[in-house]
């Protein structure tokens, strides 16, 4: 009796094995009231549609342009026209520097060229009386060569102190300082009645270009002939968003470096994005994600490819039972695998419930939650 049962014990523990290591029928396939029993599986389709080529990278915000600003007078700041970390347009006036010494100057200057002139329409007078004086040899001709050379010193002094005047119109609009390029302004380092000077080390402030701006991200070596192919079509397109926000901001690739780096084998890619709404901030890092071309290619949903020691797999429905179909998986996107091979588009395919199945299987589609049949499941 004892020896009987251990055989019938080693009967049925082959019996099992057989089933739960080659796919066969196994606990699956137990009889319940004498019928097969049915696995309830989730399923979706297998679909061809376009596809994006995608390269994902670790990227960093740079701005396009960094202005700081510096007094070129040394003088007393006198109005602020700025809110700290405000928005400012080209062209907008930010400090107002203290310029009544150089309006002084410019009203002393005048005064000398009103002199100078004044002096030049007499020695022309003199030179047309004494042109007449010579002609009939009343004068010798000395006299009017010196009231031409009294023309020229005065003509030389008014044009000498013009240019003196130019020069202070210039210095005055440095008492005004307005914003070069158009951005976000930092706070102001120093506020009205500070002296200021050409030397200071720190600037007045600084204004950094938000829109546009650049994103820069290394990708591998191996991509960059398909990102050559892809600039050159025009179908290079970039996405970017912060870790943990939703929103993505869109641009174009623009530059490729002109160097591989030797020591990481990367080389940095630049996007210039449009960022009209300011939702990339300097320095800040971002997750890049570049579109190389579009392409047609059959995908399913991730959760329905399984592994195994062959490869990767997936359960096909037909005539109602589930059969296994290697695959060759090229890539992810989103939550959607993309086939190179192995399913055609249109075949039907278990998103839930693979545990419990193995090939030949008899299944029940429905939709709603995991199917948790008793027994142990199935391997594959």
């Amino acid at each position: 009796m004892l020896l009987l049962v251990l055989v019938l014990v080693a009967a049925g523990t082959v019996y099992f094995a057989r089933g739960y290591f080659t796919g066969e029928s196994g606990p699956v396939r137990a009889q319940q009231g004498g019928g097969e029993r049915v696995v309830p599986v989730e399923v979706a389709k297998a679909e061809q549609k376009k596809v994006p080529v995608n390269l994902d990278a670790l990227g960093t915000v740079t701005p396009i342009a960094n202005v700081a600003l510096k007094a070129r007078l040394e003088t007393t700041i006198t109005a602020v026209h700025f809110r700290d970390g405000a928005h400012v347009d080209k062209g907008d006036l930010l400090f107002t520097l203290d310029c009544r010494q150089i309006e002084a100057d410019m009203k002393r200057v005048q005064a000398v060229i009103d002199g100078a002139q004044a002096s030049l329409e007499q020695a022309q007078r003199d030179v047309q009386r004494y042109s007449d004086l010579v002609d009939r040899n009343a004068t010798p001709i000395v006299t009017l060569n010196n009231a031409q050379t009294a023309v020229n010193v005065s003509r030389a002094t008014a044009e000498s102190n013009r240019a003196q005047l130019e020069n202070l119109k210039v210095q005055l609009g440095y008492c005004s300082i307005r914003a070069p390029i158009a951005g976000r302004i930092s706070m102001a380092n120093v506020k009205v009645g500070n002296f200021v000077r050409p030397a200071d080390t720190a600037p007045m402030a600084t204004i950094i270009q938000t829109a546009p701006i650049y994103v820069s991200f290394p990708v591998p070596q191996k991509n960059l002939p398909a990102i050559r192919q892809a600039i050159a079509a025009e179908t290079a397109t970039v996405q970017a968003n912060i870790p943990g926000d939703a929103k993505r901001a869109d641009g174009a690739v623009t530059m490729i470096e002109n160097s591989v780096d030797a020591s990481t084998g990367t080389a940095m890619i630049r996007a210039t994005m449009p960022n009209q709404d300011e939702l990339l901030w300097p320095g800040t890092l971002v997750n890049a994600r570049m579109t190389l071309r579009v392409e047609d290619a059959v995908t399913v949903p991730a959760n329905a490819v399984s592994v195994s020691q062959t490869g990767n797999f997936v359960f096909v429905i037909e005539d109602g039972k589930a059969r296994v179909q290697q695959i060759v998986v090229e890539r992810q996107v989103g939550d959607e695998s993309v086939i190179a091979s192995g399913l055609k588009g249109g075949e039907t395919v278990v998103t839930d419930g693979q545990a419990f199945l193995a090939n030949g299987t008899r299944v029940r589609i429905q939709t709603g939650g995991r199917p948790a049949p008793a027994g142990k499941p199935a391997g594959t």
